[in-house]
């Protein structure tokens, strides 16, 4: 079984991390979600949101400190329960993944055509009630070949090229966190909720789009076997990632609603970008702009690296066709994998800027799973195992736990049709039962593929960790 080679270091495993978290549609639907839970309900919102997801990385820490394998979450979950858990665990954060994939090939040319708005006339089509023109789509799958292209030839690569885009996002974000906090007002934060609106109830509601936002940190251990580190930095880069993507989201959110009156930015189709314009800094709506645009970038570069690996990891189980296993000399990628993470996000793509809320809401589900099934990896492999130590451990289960608990109970009550979070009916329930079948397709396809539990985690664990266990269990 062929091997990843290992030259990403601590900052840019840090980095890429970070920057797979940093979207670009939070900085212009922050007007759509302070008009439907307030400014508080999306900041206050996302400080919950981080909580969670920090408690529900600590899991994912320890675990790619022991096992700093490709594709992570697929290694501990078919370790601690067999290959059933170990493809839903694959087969949810990749569901994840491409939901965000899917939305930056719409958001691509989305935001172009906020500059030259001819992009969204013309010939096209009509889905959930938003019109996709021929010119949009191609500009989005043509976006799309470019990013595929870029992954194509390695992380070496790419992760030098998230480098220079995180920098270029610190420098923006830093101009406008300083004028909106120095020139703006705390009167035009609060109060940060509408009248007559329960605050608690618009915080805990926006939770769910939050988690999909924070959704990306973990790429971090799903390119662990190409981390040129000891394990236990592996562990620091994940929890890390989340406190400085989260970090940013909240700052520049929050620095928006100071410099001018979150009401009307409510009102604003591109959110902060005109609202910087509006209080009187256009080179800053500028800057806001180009902190989407950026932000599109770093995101799609590390989500469409990670799901690949996803995909060689569930295929090194042989829970796929071994044929996705398999990795391109020259360049040390999963080729066959990537090209199918493209048919895929293409695939969902052409749903077009109708289905942009059903890709986040479905992405916060799966993510929310995922998180779920890996805690309680964690206790399984620790009861079995008591003496693996990567460098990053836990002296308590129970906070990592809380975080798996919490993210389920949120996974639940998105199927729940009165809840606050609930998915909405009928479109996102079809798009969530077509994901599910059509990993229970590939899973049936694939039976005669698979393995003994044996040979599988000698695939997916490597000889070295592999043999590591067999001596534990001696």
């Amino acid at each position: 079984m062929q091997n990843l080679s290992r030259h990403i270091s601590f900052p840019r495993l840090l980095i890429l991390g970070a920057s797979s978290v940093i979207g670009s549609s939070w900085i212009y639907t922050n007007g759509i979600f302070f008009d439907k839970y307030g400014a508080g309900g999306e900041i206050f919102g996302f400080m919950l949101a981080t909580f969670i997801t920090v408690l529900a990385s600590l899991s994912f820490a320890e675990l790619s400190s022991i096992f700093p394998r490709s594709g992570g979450p697929v290694v501990y979950s078919y370790l601690a329960f067999g290959k059933r858990w170990g493809f839903a665990t694959g087969w949810a954060i990749l569901g994840a993944y491409l939901s965000a994939l899917s939305f930056y090939v719409t958001a691509s040319s989305m935001l172009l055509a906020t500059l030259v708005p001819k992009i969204s006339t013309g010939p096209g089509y009509t889905i959930a009630g938003a019109h996709v023109s021929l010119m949009e789509l191609a500009i989005g799958v043509a976006f799309t070949l470019f990013i595929f292209a870029l992954n194509i030839r390695g992380t070496k690569l790419t992760a030098g090229v998230q480098a220079v885009l995180f920098i270029g996002l610190v420098i923006l974000g830093g101009a406008l966190v300083v004028t909106g906090f120095t020139q703006g007002s705390p009167k035009n934060f609060w109060p940060a909720f509408a009248t007559g609106n329960d605050p608690l109830a618009n915080v805990v509601r926006f939770v769910l789009p939050a988690m999909t936002f924070l959704t990306g940190w973990e790429v971090v251990t799903i390119l662990a076997e190409e981390a040129a580190m000891p394990p236990r930095k592996i562990g620091k880069a994940v929890v890390g990632a989340i406190l400085l993507a989260a970090s940013y989201y909240i700052i520049v959110l929050l620095a928006s609603a100071w410099v001018y009156p979150w009401q009307k930015t409510a009102t604003f189709s591109m959110g902060s970008i005109t609202a910087f314009t509006e209080a009187g800094f256009p080179l800053l709506g500028t800057a806001a702009y180009l902190i989407a645009f950026l932000g599109l970038l770093t995101s799609f570069i590390g989500l469409f690296t990670a799901a690949p690996r996803l995909i060689l990891s569930l295929a090194r189980a042989g829970l796929l066709p071994p044929k996705f296993a398999e990795i391109n000399e020259k360049h040390n990628t999963p080729v066959n994998a990537t090209v199918l993470v493209l048919v895929f996000a293409v695939g969902f793509g052409w749903l077009g800027k109708g289905a942009m809320t059903y890709f986040l809401d479905l992405g916060g589900f799966f993510v929310a799973m995922a998180w779920a099934i890996t805690a309680v990896a964690l206790w399984r492999i620790r009861r079995t195992y008591p003496t693996l130590n990567g460098g990053f451990r836990l002296k308590r289960l129970w906070p990592s736990l809380l975080g798996g608990l919490l993210a389920v109970t949120i996974a639940v009550a998105t199927l729940y049709p009165k809840s606050p979070v609930a998915l909405a009916w009928p479109t996102e329930y079809i798009m969530l039962a077509v994901w599910i079948g059509l990993g229970l397709l590939f899973y049936a396809l694939g039976r005669k593929e698979h393995q003994p539990k044996d040979q599988a985690l000698h695939h997916l664990l490597g000889e070295k960790e592999f043999q590591r266990l067999k001596d534990l269990e001696k």
